[in-house]
């Protein structure tokens, strides 16, 4: 924690600094956000582990109050720049950056605009990831928890990103990066990553976003080239109805042969609005991922529903319960191995901009 005070510290200095810019040259515009999520899960298998499913990274521990996830964001532009900072803290945190040396923070990012109809946006530094359709911020998504497979694809990535607007209805990105969601590289010997980012917009009302990856993965002491494939379609078919469908495959080279390993996930989530202040939504999704390349677990269904009441545009008060059934014993409950995994989670959240 004592680095995540020296990042505020430094945060803040920078922030005043561009106040003070600011009132010298109006050019210069500075925007504040921030979100804070509190939360409270029980899972009803009880488990003693600090995480309460293996393979979940966003509201993972059992019978606790604490902070999914705060942040606080700054975005400074000047003519055709603009830069991103983003604090971080939060079991999402802890366990999502277990591996990395700068956990707290969320975003550092410089981006310019390189043409006069900003058509054509260059970003570089650690940026948000392009794959999936679930951040890490609940507020933006349908339902509390993330899926499976948002939790087992990258939340962020370190790199340089091209987006080119084709058409008001069609862009396209060129991602080069240090890998699958890894800001410090753990295999020096792996080369850069590379993806790519198709996304068309017949309406307003529809998405349709195609992202995709291949880089090498550090298996113990070895490297294994990965491809992956993320496609969903968004759509809000009335005021009232909202779905999401989307579906992931991945390929991963074998440690001791040259076939490869896969993995792949379906998931299907729609959303009913009550009426102004109460919304309900509905997740059906599998995984499956038979070597364990992800996930422990080689084929899991999962079902949830969830409430949402908002008392105002800036505030959530969800409530989800969530059920787990794997092919075979995995989750953890009274020293035993058992197929099925019962979960109620609570937040409460709150975004300013």
């Amino acid at each position: 924690m004592k680095l995540f005070w020296k990042i505020t510290i430094i945060y803040c200095c920078f922030g005043f600094t561009c106040l003070v810019h600011s009132q010298e040259n109006s050019a210069v515009k500075i925007d504040f956000s921030g979100y804070v999520d509190l939360y409270y899960l029980y899972n009803f298998n009880q488990p003693t582990a600090l995480e309460s499913v293996p393979f979940l990274y966003n509201y993972n521990r059992h019978n606790e109050f604490n902070s999914n996830i705060s942040l606080f964001r700054t975005k400074v532009s000047y003519q055709n720049y603009y830069a991103n900072i983003a604090l971080q803290s939060g079991t999402y945190v802890e366990s999502n950056y277990a591996n990395e040396k700068i956990k707290y923070l969320n975003e550092a990012f410089i981006g310019v605009f390189l043409d006069a109809e900003k058509k054509n946006i260059l970003e570089v530094g650690i940026l948000p990831s392009y794959i999936g359709f679930e951040s890490a911020t609940t507020s933006a998504n349908i339902t509390l928890t993330r899926s499976i497979l948002a939790e087992n694809s990258p939340y962020f990535m370190a790199g340089v990103k091209l987006n080119r607007l084709i058409s008001k209805k069609v862009s396209l990105a060129g991602i080069v990066s240090n890998g699958w969601q890894k800001i410090n590289k753990p295999n020096r010997k792996a080369l850069p990553s590379f993806g790519a980012q198709l996304v068309y917009k017949p309406s307003e009302k529809s998405t349709l976003n195609w992202s995709t990856f291949i880089g090498d993965e550090p298996i113990e002491d070895n490297l294994r080239t990965r491809y992956f494939s993320n496609l969903f379609w968004d759509y809000k078919w009335s005021p009232k109805w909202h779905t999401i469908t989307g579906f992931d495959i991945g390929y991963q080279k074998k440690q001791s042969e040259n076939n490869f390993s896969n993995w792949y996930s379906p998931v299907f989530i729609t959303q009913y609005e009550l009426n102004k202040k109460w919304q309900t939504a509905l997740r059906l999704e599998y995984y499956q991922d038979k070597e364990a390349v992800l996930i422990g677990s080689k084929q899991t269904l999962g079902t949830s529903i969830n409430f949402d009441y908002l008392p105002n545009p800036k505030v959530k008060f969800r409530c989800e319960a969530k059920y787990y059934n794997a092919n075979e014993p995995f989750f953890m409950r009274n020293n035993q191995l058992v197929r099925g995994n019962f979960i109620i989670t609570t937040s409460l959240s709150f975004e300013f901009l």
